[in-house]
């Protein structure tokens, strides 16, 4: 319970104060198993996080198995909880991600599916209802048949010689591997994917595919001070955006013992692995949206269209667990040594900005959107005071410290610890766990404790 409590609400959490209302439980719990899974806890206010808990939990936990048996389509069994904390009584609510899409069966199949975008439910809407569709018969969408094209529409001249630069001969049972040709009856035409990668009209039916390119004047989108659309072949258009990229930001100099070096802004790896990521896990099934880099004084942002794949949580990501939106770019990017290992890609661009001295990139679900942000202001890490070591230290041995413990660890008044301790909340270090403000046995843990 604890853990919970020392989260705030998001794509896989949430808080509700009581029963009262069965309606948006049903469809949260909807939204968790679409998304990635997820927890309720019944018995916490939402805006403060004030634990009240539940006056007859057993009565209410009957209630809510009623309510998904007979509110949720096809039928879902979460895992319903009541769990005790000091004198009080609370309802945790689990569903793991599945194969969908469920609904809230008084919204109806079609606006009743919903997923989880931040803290909130949304309604899925009919492309990312099919998303979870195909995930749910394990089928990707670039690896459908492009039904109206032909072979001809595959530039392989371009193709054939980014795969003899690897010396892989682009083979015909090479093609039918990578899925860049697909059955279609009695023929073979190109996939989604082949004319994602290397189709000569890409343009024209996948307006999606376009790599849009800014570099803006001083940290807002205001005034640009150049532009270009990129449609360049998929493997192709990385590159120019890495130049791009290149042209318009910084090159610092390091004099060595013999010469000098030119030591770019922003780390190349984690450019390229941000373009990459951005290009490989796109959602080109949501029309009008394409990738974006956007190059201010002080950050780049690259943004694609489409969520985490569903089924994936940030942690997750950042992890290195991996999966993959689109199989033909997925498994063509490694044949062509632009991916060397599956999941790597984000902590791969962590890694790349520490290594820098740069601030730790920024991952963030934004709409329907993912975007990476990476920091050119390297920082300084300011001076720790005493009193917060030792606190720290105290805390990595025993977990957690209340007021009255923490005041003589530092041999001071309650009322300065409590002081001490609510900025260390205030700065995001710390977590406050109690019923209120007022709770005699409140205490606080770190916030990145398990």
């Amino acid at each position: 319970m604890e853990e919970y409590l020392a989260r705030n609400e998001g794509k896989t959490l949430e808080f509700k104060e009581n029963c009262h209302s069965l309606t948006p439980i049903i469809r949260t719990i909807v939204a968790f198993a679409n998304t990635a899974g997820g927890t309720i806890v019944i018995g916490v206010e939402d805006k403060t996080k004030r634990i009240v808990g539940l006056k007859d939990p057993v009565t209410d936990e009957t209630r809510l198995a009623n309510a998904f048996s007979d509110g949720i389509r096809p039928l879902l069994v979460p895992d319903i909880q009541i769990r005790p904390w000091r004198k009080l009584q609370l309802i945790t609510v689990t569903v793991a991600h599945m194969g969908g899409p469920f609904y809230a069966l008084a919204d109806g199949a079609e606006t009743g599916v919903y997923i989880r975008l931040g803290s909130t439910n949304r309604s899925a809407g009919p492309e990312l209802t099919a998303e979870i569709r195909r995930l749910a018969l394990n089928t990707f969408f670039d690896e459908q048949p492009c039904l109206e094209t032909s072979s001809e529409d595959i530039d392989f001249r371009a193709a054939s010689e980014l795969f003899a630069e690897m010396a892989r001969p682009l083979t015909l049972p090479k093609q039918r591997t990578l899925g860049l040709l697909v059955g279609r009856g009695a023929r073979e035409v190109p996939s989604i994917g082949a004319m994602l990668l290397f189709g000569k009209p890409r343009e024209r039916l996948f307006p999606s595919a376009t790599i849009r390119c800014a570099r803006f004047l001083g940290r807002n989108t205001a005034e640009f001070l150049d532009h270009t659309e990129i449609n360049e072949h998929l493997p192709k258009a990385v590159e120019s955006v890495i130049a791009f990229v290149a042209r318009h930001t910084r090159q610092g100099i390091t004099i060595g013992s013999v010469r000098r070096h030119d030591t770019p802004e922003y780390p190349v790896e984690a450019i390229r692995e941000a373009v990459i990521n951005a290009v490989v896990h796109a959602d080109y099934s949501i029309g009008g949206a394409g990738t974006k880099v956007a190059v201010f004084d002080d950050r780049i942002e690259i943004t694609n269209p489409g969520l985490l794949p569903f089924g994936l949580t940030m942690e997750a990501a950042l992890a290195g667990v991996s999966r993959l939106r689109n199989r033909v770019i997925g498994r063509t990017f490694r044949e062509l040594g632009l991916i060397e290992q599956w999941g790597s890609g984000l902590g791969r661009i962590a890694s790349a900005c520490s290594a820098m001295g740069l601030p730790e990139p920024r991952f963030e679900e934004l709409g329907t959107n993912f975007r990476v942000t990476l920091f050119g202001e390297r920082t300084i890490a300011p001076a720790r005071s005493e009193w917060r070591t030792v606190l720290l230290k105290r805390l990595s041995e025993e977990g957690h410290i209340s007021t009255q413990s923490a005041a003589k660890l530092w041999k001071t008044s309650d009322r300065t610890a409590r002081t001490r301790l609510r900025r260390m909340v205030e700065d995001g270090v710390l977590v406050e766990i109690g019923s209120s403000s007022q709770d005699p046995f409140r205490k606080y843990i770190l916030r990145d404790h398990k």
